[in-house]
């Protein structure tokens, strides 16, 4: 893993590249970072999965943002078609965004005591023999400024999937975005970094670029006026 920017170096720490010290957002809620995989022309998956985009090498990033953040959140649709267990950093733990529940909560994330939801208000309860914790916020959809603001810590791994990502982008939510683009071009009409997102403007500006066996690993920041 070499650094191509701020400044070259041939040998990087990824622990040390991507645990740059965060600290609450000014309206109370934690700095969250956008963590993705993606083609050259622009597609998040292959086949239905993001782990055939990626490598060893993604892997390792993921692990070291995973090792900074305090808490993750992501998508059911992503955790139904990933298959999250666990994380290996104890006491790290995941909050699903849903509506419905509609998740298997006899899969290790949840008998562990790992995973929890983010939920609407007037959501049913999740039909479940086990105590599960709930974050609730906003009626019909989950009001994500209330929602993350009930989070501890200061850094939120936002893990995807497209739908969260836009519904997080257009609340204007997204601090930082940690990019791996994938040297594969896929085709077909897969799902973007942020699908169903209005026209917005956010402007972010780069931390760093990172490569590996052709694979960029790009650290953007929201740019500060």
């Amino acid at each position: 893993m070499r650094r191509l920017l701020p400044s070259y170096e041939s040998l990087v720490d990824l622990r040390e590249a991507y645990g740059a010290t965060r600290q609450r957002h000014a309206s109370g809620r934690p700095t969250i970072g956008l963590c993705m995989v993606m083609s050259i022309d622009g597609s998040t998956v292959v086949e239905g999965r993001s782990t055939l985009l990626s490598n060893p090498t993604d892997r390792d990033v993921i692990v070291a943002l995973r090792a900074a953040a305090d808490t993750i959140v992501v998508g059911a649709g992503t955790i139904r078609e990933q298959m999250y267990t666990p994380p290996s950093k104890p006491g790290l733990r995941v909050g699903v965004v849903t509506r419905t529940a509609n998740l298997d909560f006899a899969s290790p994330l949840f008998t562990s005591g790992s995973g929890f939801l983010i939920m609407p208000q007037d959501a049913k309860q999740p039909n479940c023999q086990l105590e599960i914790e709930i974050i609730r916020a906003g009626l019909g959809n989950v009001d994500l400024h209330a929602a993350m603001a009930q989070l501890p810590g200061n850094f939120i791994q936002l893990e995807g999937g497209p739908m969260l990502n836009a519904s997080m982008f257009d609340a204007n939510l997204v601090d930082e975005i940690n990019l791996t683009i994938s040297p594969m071009v896929t085709g077909a009409d897969s799902p973007r970094l942020s699908n169903g997102a209005p026209a917005l403007h956010r402007d972010y500006q780069v931390a760093h670029i990172l490569e590996h066996d052709g694979f960029l690993f790009i650290r953007y920041v929201r740019k500060t006026s």
